[in-house]
Protein backbone atom coordinates (compact mmCIF):
# COMPACT_ATOMS: atom_id res chain seq x y z
CA UNK A 1 0.00 0.00 0.00
CA UNK A 2 1.75 2.84 -1.36
CA UNK A 3 2.01 6.62 1.00
CA UNK A 4 -0.69 8.67 0.64
CA UNK A 5 -0.42 12.57 2.18
CA UNK A 6 -2.90 15.00 3.76
CA UNK A 7 -2.58 16.71 -0.52
CA UNK A 8 -3.09 13.25 -2.49
CA UNK A 9 -6.30 12.94 -0.04
CA UNK A 10 -8.08 16.01 -0.99
CA UNK A 11 -6.40 16.36 -4.54
CA UNK A 12 -7.27 13.13 -5.98
CA UNK A 13 -10.06 13.31 -8.18
CA UNK A 14 -10.71 16.62 -6.93
CA UNK A 15 -8.92 19.26 -8.36
CA UNK A 16 -7.05 21.29 -5.54
CA UNK A 17 -7.50 22.05 -2.16
CA UNK A 18 -7.74 25.39 -2.82
CA UNK A 19 -9.85 25.88 -6.12
CA UNK A 20 -12.35 23.20 -4.26
CA UNK A 21 -13.08 25.73 -1.28
CA UNK A 22 -13.71 28.42 -4.18
CA UNK A 23 -16.34 25.78 -5.42
CA UNK A 24 -14.58 25.91 -8.87
CA UNK A 25 -13.07 22.31 -9.07
CA UNK A 26 -16.10 20.50 -9.85
CA UNK A 27 -17.64 21.77 -13.24
CA UNK A 28 -16.10 19.80 -15.37
CA UNK A 29 -17.53 16.34 -13.65
CA UNK A 30 -19.80 13.92 -15.46
CA UNK A 31 -23.40 13.77 -14.20
CA UNK A 32 -25.08 11.37 -12.14
CA UNK A 33 -27.02 8.37 -13.55
CA UNK A 34 -30.69 8.53 -14.53
CA UNK A 35 -33.25 7.76 -12.10
CA UNK A 36 -33.82 3.94 -11.61
CA UNK A 37 -37.72 5.30 -11.38
CA UNK A 38 -37.45 6.63 -14.79
CA UNK A 39 -36.85 3.09 -16.33
CA UNK A 40 -33.32 2.99 -16.34
CA UNK A 41 -30.86 0.55 -14.53
CA UNK A 42 -30.64 0.08 -11.09
CA UNK A 43 -28.60 2.45 -8.59
CA UNK A 44 -25.44 1.56 -8.13
CA UNK A 45 -24.02 1.78 -4.81
CA UNK A 46 -20.22 1.84 -4.06
CA UNK A 47 -18.75 1.22 -0.14
CA UNK A 48 -16.21 3.07 0.83
CA UNK A 49 -15.45 1.57 4.22
CA UNK A 50 -16.65 -1.92 4.38
CA UNK A 51 -16.46 -2.43 8.20
CA UNK A 52 -19.40 -2.63 11.08
CA UNK A 53 -21.13 0.52 9.67
CA UNK A 54 -20.14 1.04 5.81
CA UNK A 55 -21.77 -3.08 5.86
CA UNK A 56 -24.82 -2.01 7.83
CA UNK A 57 -25.15 1.20 5.63
CA UNK A 58 -24.95 -1.35 2.42
CA UNK A 59 -27.66 -3.48 3.43
CA UNK A 60 -30.20 -0.46 4.45
CA UNK A 61 -29.58 0.84 1.14
CA UNK A 62 -30.42 -2.34 -0.23
CA UNK A 63 -33.44 -2.94 2.30
CA UNK A 64 -34.58 0.36 1.16
CA UNK A 65 -35.43 -0.20 -2.40
CA UNK A 66 -35.08 -3.26 -5.12
CA UNK A 67 -33.81 -0.92 -7.13
CA UNK A 68 -30.02 -0.53 -5.73
CA UNK A 69 -27.65 -2.58 -5.77
CA UNK A 70 -23.98 -3.04 -4.40
CA UNK A 71 -21.47 -2.08 -7.28
CA UNK A 72 -18.20 -1.56 -5.73
CA UNK A 73 -16.59 -1.69 -2.88
CA UNK A 74 -13.17 -0.52 -0.78
CA UNK A 75 -11.27 -0.30 2.12
CA UNK A 76 -8.22 0.06 3.51
CA UNK A 77 -7.90 -3.51 4.62
CA UNK A 78 -8.03 -6.78 2.56
CA UNK A 79 -10.13 -8.85 5.51
CA UNK A 80 -12.76 -6.36 6.44
CA UNK A 81 -13.71 -5.84 2.81
CA UNK A 82 -13.68 -9.93 2.25
CA UNK A 83 -16.48 -10.27 5.24
CA UNK A 84 -18.01 -7.49 4.09
CA UNK A 85 -18.47 -8.92 0.75
CA UNK A 86 -19.18 -12.34 2.54
CA UNK A 87 -22.32 -10.99 4.49
CA UNK A 88 -23.70 -8.93 1.28
CA UNK A 89 -23.68 -11.87 -1.04
CA UNK A 90 -25.17 -14.39 1.63
CA UNK A 91 -28.21 -12.09 2.20
CA UNK A 92 -28.76 -10.20 -0.67
CA UNK A 93 -27.49 -12.77 -3.29
CA UNK A 94 -26.71 -11.07 -7.01
CA UNK A 95 -27.79 -7.63 -6.41
CA UNK A 96 -24.72 -7.27 -3.45
CA UNK A 97 -22.33 -9.52 -5.17
CA UNK A 98 -19.42 -7.81 -6.40
CA UNK A 99 -16.43 -9.09 -8.81
CA UNK A 100 -12.93 -9.09 -7.83
CA UNK A 101 -12.37 -6.31 -10.72
CA UNK A 102 -14.52 -3.58 -8.25
CA UNK A 103 -13.30 -4.57 -4.91
CA UNK A 104 -10.43 -2.34 -4.13
CA UNK A 105 -7.76 -2.37 -1.40
CA UNK A 106 -5.66 0.54 -0.10
CA UNK A 107 -5.46 4.00 1.18
CA UNK A 108 -6.39 5.30 -2.26
CA UNK A 109 -9.41 2.53 -2.82
CA UNK A 110 -11.76 5.10 -2.40
CA UNK A 111 -10.54 6.84 -5.76
CA UNK A 112 -10.29 3.79 -7.64
CA UNK A 113 -14.46 3.02 -6.40
CA UNK A 114 -15.34 6.37 -7.39
CA UNK A 115 -13.79 6.27 -10.65
CA UNK A 116 -16.63 3.56 -11.46
CA UNK A 117 -19.51 3.80 -13.08
CA UNK A 118 -21.57 4.16 -9.64
CA UNK A 119 -24.32 6.12 -9.10
CA UNK A 120 -24.09 6.63 -4.78
CA UNK A 121 -21.23 7.09 -2.42
CA UNK A 122 -21.66 5.08 0.75
CA UNK A 123 -18.44 6.97 3.18
CA UNK A 124 -18.12 4.88 5.81
CA UNK A 125 -14.09 4.64 6.76
CA UNK A 126 -13.24 6.92 10.33
CA UNK A 127 -14.31 10.27 10.27
CA UNK A 128 -10.83 11.42 9.19
CA UNK A 129 -11.23 10.43 5.71
CA UNK A 130 -14.45 11.92 5.58
CA UNK A 131 -13.14 15.05 4.20
CA UNK A 132 -11.35 14.39 1.27
CA UNK A 133 -13.52 11.17 0.52
CA UNK A 134 -16.95 13.67 0.26
CA UNK A 135 -14.77 16.27 -1.52
CA UNK A 136 -13.52 13.50 -4.57
CA UNK A 137 -17.36 11.90 -4.52
CA UNK A 138 -18.85 15.12 -5.35
CA UNK A 139 -16.20 15.90 -8.11
CA UNK A 140 -16.61 12.14 -9.19
CA UNK A 141 -21.17 13.49 -9.89
CA UNK A 142 -21.75 10.69 -7.31
CA UNK A 143 -24.68 11.51 -4.68
CA UNK A 144 -23.31 10.43 -1.13
CA UNK A 145 -24.88 9.09 1.76
CA UNK A 146 -21.95 9.98 4.46
CA UNK A 147 -21.68 8.47 7.94
CA UNK A 148 -21.74 11.12 10.95
CA UNK A 149 -19.20 12.92 12.22
CA UNK A 150 -18.29 14.70 8.97
CA UNK A 151 -14.68 16.01 10.40
CA UNK A 152 -12.87 15.78 13.03
CA UNK A 153 -11.56 19.08 12.64
CA UNK A 154 -11.82 22.73 11.54
CA UNK A 155 -9.79 22.43 8.18
CA UNK A 156 -11.94 19.41 7.63
CA UNK A 157 -15.44 20.96 8.13
CA UNK A 158 -14.40 23.92 5.75
CA UNK A 159 -13.78 21.40 3.01
CA UNK A 160 -17.28 19.10 3.58
CA UNK A 161 -18.86 23.49 3.78
CA UNK A 162 -17.18 23.58 0.09
CA UNK A 163 -18.22 20.42 -1.54
CA UNK A 164 -21.64 20.30 -0.06
CA UNK A 165 -22.14 23.87 -1.88
CA UNK A 166 -20.85 22.46 -5.13
CA UNK A 167 -23.50 19.17 -4.53
CA UNK A 168 -26.13 21.78 -4.58
CA UNK A 169 -25.23 23.90 -7.38
CA UNK A 170 -25.36 20.55 -9.60
CA UNK A 171 -28.07 18.87 -7.85
CA UNK A 172 -26.37 16.05 -6.28
CA UNK A 173 -28.09 14.45 -3.42
CA UNK A 174 -26.38 14.29 0.49
CA UNK A 175 -27.30 12.35 2.96
CA UNK A 176 -25.92 11.92 6.50
CA UNK A 177 -26.01 9.08 9.10
CA UNK A 178 -27.79 11.23 11.54
CA UNK A 179 -31.19 8.83 11.62
CA UNK A 180 -32.49 11.15 14.68
CA UNK A 181 -33.28 13.58 11.58
CA UNK A 182 -34.96 10.74 9.48
CA UNK A 183 -37.18 9.02 12.36
CA UNK A 184 -40.91 9.31 12.99
CA UNK A 185 -41.15 10.01 17.03
CA UNK A 186 -38.74 13.00 16.34
CA UNK A 187 -40.20 14.56 13.12
CA UNK A 188 -43.24 14.18 14.94
CA UNK A 189 -42.03 16.01 17.92
CA UNK A 190 -39.93 18.37 16.39
CA UNK A 191 -43.15 19.31 14.19
CA UNK A 192 -44.86 20.06 17.13
CA UNK A 193 -42.48 21.93 19.02
CA UNK A 194 -42.61 24.02 15.92
CA UNK A 195 -45.89 25.01 15.99
CA UNK A 196 -45.74 26.15 19.79
CA UNK A 197 -46.28 23.20 22.24
CA UNK A 198 -44.01 23.97 24.47
CA UNK A 199 -43.75 27.80 23.89
CA UNK A 200 -40.37 29.10 22.71
CA UNK A 201 -37.20 27.13 22.77
CA UNK A 202 -35.22 28.37 25.50
CA UNK A 203 -32.45 25.58 25.89
CA UNK A 204 -31.62 22.05 25.43
CA UNK A 205 -30.17 19.19 27.87
CA UNK A 206 -28.71 16.24 25.78
CA UNK A 207 -26.55 13.09 26.55
CA UNK A 208 -24.99 9.90 25.48
CA UNK A 209 -23.80 8.51 28.27
CA UNK A 210 -22.43 4.66 27.96
CA UNK A 211 -19.85 2.31 28.93
CA UNK A 212 -16.56 0.95 26.79
CA UNK A 213 -16.34 0.23 23.70
CA UNK A 214 -14.70 -2.38 21.82
CA UNK A 215 -10.48 -1.96 21.32
CA UNK A 216 -8.33 -4.15 19.49
CA UNK A 217 -4.69 -5.00 21.18
CA UNK A 218 -1.70 -4.38 19.03
CA UNK A 219 -0.81 -7.32 16.92
CA UNK A 220 2.97 -7.72 15.93
CA UNK A 221 2.12 -8.28 12.17
CA UNK A 222 0.57 -4.14 12.01
CA UNK A 223 2.15 -1.03 11.67
CA UNK A 224 1.67 1.66 14.58
CA UNK A 225 -0.64 3.42 11.77
CA UNK A 226 -2.85 0.38 10.85
CA UNK A 227 -2.93 -0.15 14.42
CA UNK A 228 -4.34 3.34 15.03
CA UNK A 229 -6.82 2.62 12.11
CA UNK A 230 -8.08 -0.23 13.47
CA UNK A 231 -8.77 0.85 16.94
CA UNK A 232 -9.80 4.90 15.11
CA UNK A 233 -11.91 5.64 18.48
CA UNK A 234 -9.51 6.33 20.72
CA UNK A 235 -7.28 8.91 18.34
CA UNK A 236 -8.27 12.37 17.71
CA UNK A 237 -7.59 12.48 13.95
CA UNK A 238 -9.50 9.50 13.09
CA UNK A 239 -12.41 9.91 15.19
CA UNK A 240 -12.05 12.95 16.52
CA UNK A 241 -12.47 11.42 20.00
CA UNK A 242 -16.01 10.22 21.55
CA UNK A 243 -17.62 14.26 21.98
CA UNK A 244 -17.29 14.29 18.00
CA UNK A 245 -17.85 10.18 16.71
CA UNK A 246 -20.61 10.01 18.66
CA UNK A 247 -21.90 12.70 20.72
CA UNK A 248 -22.80 14.55 17.61
CA UNK A 249 -26.12 12.74 17.10
CA UNK A 250 -26.83 14.79 20.65
CA UNK A 251 -25.93 17.71 19.12
CA UNK A 252 -27.42 17.66 16.14
CA UNK A 253 -30.39 17.29 17.79
CA UNK A 254 -29.61 19.90 19.92
CA UNK A 255 -29.28 22.64 16.95
CA UNK A 256 -31.84 21.20 15.25
CA UNK A 257 -34.56 22.47 18.02
CA UNK A 258 -32.47 25.53 18.91
CA UNK A 259 -32.72 26.60 15.42
CA UNK A 260 -36.63 25.92 14.90
CA UNK A 261 -37.87 28.91 13.14
CA UNK A 262 -34.53 30.26 11.69
CA UNK A 263 -33.34 27.53 9.24
CA UNK A 264 -33.12 27.62 5.67
CA UNK A 265 -32.69 24.86 3.40
CA UNK A 266 -29.82 23.48 4.76
CA UNK A 267 -28.36 24.67 7.81
CA UNK A 268 -30.57 24.98 11.34
CA UNK A 269 -29.61 28.73 10.57
CA UNK A 270 -28.58 29.72 14.49
CA UNK A 271 -25.74 27.92 15.84
CA UNK A 272 -23.92 28.51 19.54
CA UNK A 273 -20.88 31.31 19.45
CA UNK A 274 -18.97 30.07 22.38
CA UNK A 275 -18.44 27.13 24.26
CA UNK A 276 -16.52 26.56 27.68
CA UNK A 277 -16.09 22.91 28.63
CA UNK A 278 -14.28 20.19 30.38
CA UNK A 279 -13.41 16.54 30.60
CA UNK A 280 -10.39 14.04 30.94
CA UNK A 281 -9.30 10.64 31.21
CA UNK A 282 -9.68 9.00 34.29
CA UNK A 283 -10.80 5.41 33.50
CA UNK A 284 -9.09 4.21 30.00
CA UNK A 285 -5.66 5.55 30.62
CA UNK A 286 -3.80 2.40 28.99
CA UNK A 287 -2.13 3.12 26.10
CA UNK A 288 -4.26 0.88 24.50
CA UNK A 289 -6.82 3.66 24.39
CA UNK A 290 -4.49 5.87 22.41
CA UNK A 291 -4.98 9.13 23.82
CA UNK A 292 -8.62 10.16 24.05
CA UNK A 293 -10.84 11.58 26.67
CA UNK A 294 -13.89 9.40 28.25
CA UNK A 295 -15.78 12.04 29.16
CA UNK A 296 -16.62 15.96 28.76
CA UNK A 297 -19.30 18.49 29.78
CA UNK A 298 -20.25 21.20 27.70
CA UNK A 299 -22.21 24.58 27.93
CA UNK A 300 -22.84 26.06 24.15
CA UNK A 301 -23.79 29.56 24.75
CA UNK A 302 -26.09 31.59 21.82
CA UNK A 303 -26.38 34.94 21.28
CA UNK A 304 -30.07 35.28 22.55
CA UNK A 305 -28.51 33.94 25.80
CA UNK A 306 -30.03 30.24 25.34
CA UNK A 307 -27.73 27.84 26.77
CA UNK A 308 -27.34 23.78 25.28
CA UNK A 309 -25.71 21.53 28.28
CA UNK A 310 -23.94 18.88 26.98
CA UNK A 311 -22.72 15.43 28.57
CA UNK A 312 -20.87 12.29 27.43
CA UNK A 313 -18.95 9.89 28.69
CA UNK A 314 -17.62 6.32 27.90
CA UNK A 315 -16.95 4.06 30.91
CA UNK A 316 -18.00 1.30 32.94
CA UNK A 317 -20.18 0.94 36.25
CA UNK A 318 -21.97 4.48 35.72
CA UNK A 319 -25.21 5.50 35.13
CA UNK A 320 -25.96 5.34 31.30
CA UNK A 321 -28.35 8.33 29.53
CA UNK A 322 -28.49 8.95 26.17
CA UNK A 323 -31.46 11.30 25.61
CA UNK A 324 -31.92 15.17 24.26
CA UNK A 325 -34.59 17.39 26.56
CA UNK A 326 -35.73 20.74 24.99
CA UNK A 327 -37.34 22.92 26.94
CA UNK A 328 -39.61 25.98 25.92
CA UNK A 329 -41.26 28.26 28.25
CA UNK A 330 -44.57 26.09 28.09
CA UNK A 331 -43.00 23.21 28.65
CA UNK A 332 -40.50 20.45 27.61
CA UNK A 333 -39.92 17.17 24.98
CA UNK A 334 -37.71 14.63 26.06
CA UNK A 335 -36.44 12.71 22.84
CA UNK A 336 -34.63 9.34 22.27
CA UNK A 337 -34.47 7.02 20.33
CA UNK A 338 -38.17 5.11 19.48
CA UNK A 339 -39.43 7.32 21.89
CA UNK A 340 -40.67 10.91 22.24
CA UNK A 341 -43.17 12.77 25.00
CA UNK A 342 -43.71 16.34 25.84
CA UNK A 343 -44.73 17.47 28.86
CA UNK A 344 -46.35 21.35 29.52
CA UNK A 345 -49.60 22.66 28.12
CA UNK A 346 -49.91 20.43 25.16
CA UNK A 347 -49.28 17.12 26.40
CA UNK A 348 -48.26 14.12 23.73
CA UNK A 349 -46.56 10.69 23.48
CA UNK A 350 -45.60 9.21 20.13
CA UNK A 351 -47.43 6.06 19.21
CA UNK A 352 -47.89 4.36 15.94
CA UNK A 353 -45.23 2.94 13.70
CA UNK A 354 -41.97 3.81 14.09
CA UNK A 355 -39.89 2.14 10.58
CA UNK A 356 -36.63 1.48 10.64
CA UNK A 357 -34.68 4.94 10.35
CA UNK A 358 -31.03 3.72 9.37
CA UNK A 359 -33.67 2.49 6.37
CA UNK A 360 -35.34 5.47 6.05
CA UNK A 361 -32.29 7.44 5.82
CA UNK A 362 -31.56 5.67 2.15
CA UNK A 363 -35.07 5.78 1.59
CA UNK A 364 -35.22 9.69 2.05
CA UNK A 365 -31.57 9.38 -0.52
CA UNK A 366 -32.82 7.53 -3.21
CA UNK A 367 -36.27 9.64 -3.32
CA UNK A 368 -34.21 13.00 -3.93
CA UNK A 369 -31.90 11.58 -6.34
CA UNK A 370 -35.32 9.67 -8.40
CA UNK A 371 -37.63 13.19 -8.05
CA UNK A 372 -40.45 11.09 -6.20
CA UNK A 373 -39.18 12.88 -2.76
CA UNK A 374 -38.00 16.36 -2.11
CA UNK A 375 -34.54 17.54 -2.45
CA UNK A 376 -31.87 16.53 0.44
CA UNK A 377 -28.59 17.97 0.61
CA UNK A 378 -27.63 17.83 4.34
CA UNK A 379 -23.87 18.24 3.81
CA UNK A 380 -23.52 22.45 4.96
CA UNK A 381 -26.21 21.18 8.29
CA UNK A 382 -23.91 18.03 9.74
CA UNK A 383 -20.77 19.74 8.84
CA UNK A 384 -21.80 22.55 11.46
CA UNK A 385 -23.05 19.67 14.33
CA UNK A 386 -19.96 18.23 14.00
CA UNK A 387 -18.03 22.02 14.39
CA UNK A 388 -20.28 22.14 16.82
CA UNK A 389 -18.72 18.80 18.66
CA UNK A 390 -15.44 19.83 17.58
CA UNK A 391 -15.78 23.30 18.93
CA UNK A 392 -16.41 21.19 22.76
CA UNK A 393 -13.34 18.76 22.08
CA UNK A 394 -11.33 22.09 21.52
CA UNK A 395 -12.30 23.52 24.47
CA UNK A 396 -12.07 20.87 26.83
CA UNK A 397 -8.69 19.61 25.41
CA UNK A 398 -7.24 23.13 25.79
CA UNK A 399 -9.52 24.45 29.03
CA UNK A 400 -10.46 27.43 27.22
CA UNK A 401 -13.23 29.13 26.03
CA UNK A 402 -13.75 29.09 22.40
CA UNK A 403 -15.66 30.84 19.82
CA UNK A 404 -17.32 29.78 16.84
CA UNK A 405 -15.46 32.14 14.79
CA UNK A 406 -12.48 30.67 16.10
CA UNK A 407 -13.43 27.08 15.62
CA UNK A 408 -14.52 27.72 11.85
CA UNK A 409 -11.35 29.48 11.33
CA UNK A 410 -9.13 27.19 13.44
CA UNK A 411 -5.39 26.19 11.31
CA UNK A 412 -5.96 22.83 13.17
CA UNK A 413 -5.74 20.16 10.72
CA UNK A 414 -5.35 16.76 12.37
CA UNK A 415 -4.51 14.35 9.17
CA UNK A 416 -0.89 13.42 9.26
CA UNK A 417 0.84 15.28 6.62
CA UNK A 418 2.28 11.70 5.03
CA UNK A 419 0.21 8.80 5.75
CA UNK A 420 1.69 5.24 5.29
CA UNK A 421 1.45 2.14 6.99
CA UNK A 422 4.66 2.54 9.35
CA UNK A 423 5.54 4.01 12.78
CA UNK A 424 3.11 6.75 13.70
CA UNK A 425 3.66 8.38 17.00
CA UNK A 426 0.50 8.37 19.31
CA UNK A 427 0.02 12.42 20.24
CA UNK A 428 0.23 13.02 24.13
CA UNK A 429 -3.11 13.21 26.20
CA UNK A 430 -4.55 16.83 25.86
CA UNK A 431 -3.91 18.33 29.33
CA UNK A 432 -6.69 21.47 29.98
CA UNK A 433 -4.43 25.25 30.78
CA UNK A 434 -1.19 23.43 28.90
CA UNK A 435 -2.66 21.95 25.29
CA UNK A 436 -1.98 25.02 23.02
CA UNK A 437 -5.06 26.58 21.18
CA UNK A 438 -4.55 25.95 17.45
Amino acid sequence: MSDVSRRDLLLTTAASGAALLAGSALAGAPAAAPATARGSRRLRVAVIGCGGRGTGAAFNALAASPDVEIWALADAFADRLAGSASELEKHHGARATVPADRRFVGLDAFTKALATDCDIAILATPPGFRPAHFAAAIAAGKHVFMEKPVAVDPAGVRTVIAAAKAARERKLSVVSGTQRRHEQCYLNAHKRVASGAIGPVQSATVYWNQGSLWHHKPRPEWSDAEWQMRNWLYFAWLSGDHIVEQHVHNLDVAAWFMGIGSASDDTDGVMPVSVTAMGGRQVRTAAEFGHVFDHFACVFSYADGREVHSYCRQIEGCTNRVEEIIRGTDGLARLASGRANIAGKEPWKHTGDQPDPYTTEHEDLIASITGSGPYRNEGRRIAESTLMAIMGRMSAYTGKAITWEQAMNSKLDLMPPNLAFGPLPVPEVAVPGRTPLI
